[in-house]
């Protein structure tokens, strides 16, 4: 009986291919950690940054209300001395006019559509609607 070699080239060829599967498991189990290590402090980076952009972006958007809300007193305050000149202009112009208003006062009256009026008397008070409704009429 003969022996050949034959039946040990696949046996070596079988333990070379599991020696380099446990070679590069081990560098798998060595490295992995590692790399995992790593990618978590990229990960790390990145989310400080993202934090950093929305804080930046939060800040320039509370600016832009504080400018908005400024310009927004400012044209308030300009329409308010509008308002104040022109009710200083009307005032000044009513006073010593009591003919003028007495006269928009009739011109008004005459324009009314039945409407209550409530004219003050010499002591400052109003007379009350004491005869407004009609009383029926007894035969």
């Amino acid at each position: 009986m003969s022996y050949t070699n034959s039946s040990s080239a696949p046996l070596s060829t079988i333990l070379k291919l599991v020696g380099i599967v446990i070679l590069l498991v081990a560098i798998w189990m060595f490295t992995y950690p590692k790399y995992r290590v790593w990618q978590q402090g990229l990960e790390g980076e990145a989310e400080l940054k993202r934090a950093e952009q929305n804080r930046k972006i939060a800040v320039q958007e509370a600016e832009a209300k504080k400018e908005a809300a400024k310009s927004l007193a400012d044209a308030e305050i300009i329409r308010a001395q509008g308002v104040a000149k022109a009710n200083e202009i009307i005032g000044g112009s009513l006073k010593g006019n009591e003919e003028y208003l007495r006269y928009l006062w009739i011109d008004n009256l005459e324009k009314g559509n039945n409407s209550v009026i409530y004219v003050p008397t010499e002591a400052g008070l109003p007379i009350l609607e004491a005869n407004r409704t009609p009383r029926p009429v007894t035969p």
